[in-house]
């Protein structure tokens, strides 16, 4: 209900009633509302066979499982909940598969690439793959639940996909959540390599936000080390919203990653205040998310800074709870990035 707030009131900050209009997020309907479902992969281990609430716990597990999630999307009735911003997404089951080939070989509704002009429609060779990678102190649920708001939320046309590694979800465990994102880098690499390598995938989209961009970081510079000319063909676009990397380590991994890094649009805010806190953990150093746009600009990287589009008391989840951020996403994945139309 916050979030839905949170984004009906910034569409109201950003120029009145006809602001979401003008964003265009509402004149065509995204993959994920058509057929809802996504395909999941995750390093967090099965409770009860991963097929009962919750589903995936904490816990690492000992190898990636793989599955897909159905959800039952909002009601777009003209007097529903989701007419006032405050309709949401419901998670109903998750049914574990094989292997990752199965599941993107499925028509989980239409062929991708070349029916619409929305992001993912592909370029007529395969259907497009958006992957989100979660942030801090999120439970498989909520990861799931951000990652079709996110598709649904820029009209995506292609296949949805969420890489979700074990956190604790409790605030006060970021040191966990942080050891276990970067423990489950190499999963991350083999996923985006098999996808890379999947019949029928045209290009491959990423979103990573706060410490999943950190996890994303490391598995794109292992990528880029042993297929770098695939990695370079195949991915389409890297988005990471409020990145919570070190700023010398980004620095480092960015010389690392090849053309890769021509393809990466950072999402920053430097009133983040998570984004603080997270630095004075760190020891004072300074996250890339927080960081003044020019300095970022000069590692040769599209910036987007966010700054003046949050209204909250945190604004670390903007790509969610703000239309023209979530704008950007969709123009980046179109290649055409920037904040206006």
């Amino acid at each position: 209900m916050l979030r839905g707030l949170a984004s009906a009131a910034s569409a109201l900050t950003l120029g009145g009633c006809a602001s979401l209009a003008a964003t265009g997020l509402n004149t065509d309907a995204s993959q994920l509302s058509m057929h809802p479902s996504l395909v999941v992969a995750t390093t967090r281990r099965p409770v009860k066979g991963g097929r009962e609430k919750p589903w995936f716990g904490p816990e690492r597990g000992s190898t990636v499982t793989l599955a897909r999630a159905r959800f039952t999307p909002p009601d777009t009735g003209r007097f529903s909940l989701s007419a006032v911003g405050l309709g949401d997404w419901r998670l109903d089951t998750v049914e574990p598969a094989p292997t990752l080939g199965e599941l993107l070989a499925e028509d989980s509704g239409g062929q991708g690439g070349g029916q619409s002009d929305g992001p993912g429609a592909g370029l007529g060779v395969g259907r497009d793959v958006l992957i989100y990678v979660h942030g801090y102190n999120q439970t498989f649920e909520m990861a799931a639940l951000d990652a079709a708001r996110l598709s649904d939320g820029i009209r995506f046309q292609g296949e949805t996909m969420m890489f979700s590694w074990p956190s604790k979800a409790k605030l006060l465990d970021y040191g966990y959540d942080r050891e276990s994102a970067m423990w489950s880098r190499d999963a991350l690499e083999r996923v985006l390599g098999n996808v890379m390598a999947s019949a029928g995938v045209g290009r491959l989209h990423i979103v990573a936000h706060s410490i999943g961009t950190m996890v994303t970081m490391e598995a794109l510079r292992q990528l880029s080390a042993r297929q770098a000319d695939v990695a370079a063909e195949k991915i389409g676009s890297v988005v990471f919203a409020s990145p919570d990397i070190d700023m010398d380590v980004f620095k480092s991994s960015v010389e690392r990653v090849g053309p890769i890094a021509g393809k990466i649009t950072l999402v920053t805010a430097t009133n983040d205040r998570a984004l603080a806190v997270s630095g004075l953990l760190a020891g004072g150093i300074s996250r890339v998310g927080a960081a003044e746009k020019a300095q970022l600009e000069g590692l040769g990287l599209q910036v987007i800074d966010a700054s003046e589009n949050g209204w909250g008391i945190i604004n670390h989840d903007l790509f969610l709870s703000n239309a023209q951020v979530r704008r950007v996403i969709r123009n980046v994945i179109d290649g055409k990035p920037g904040m206006g139309a």
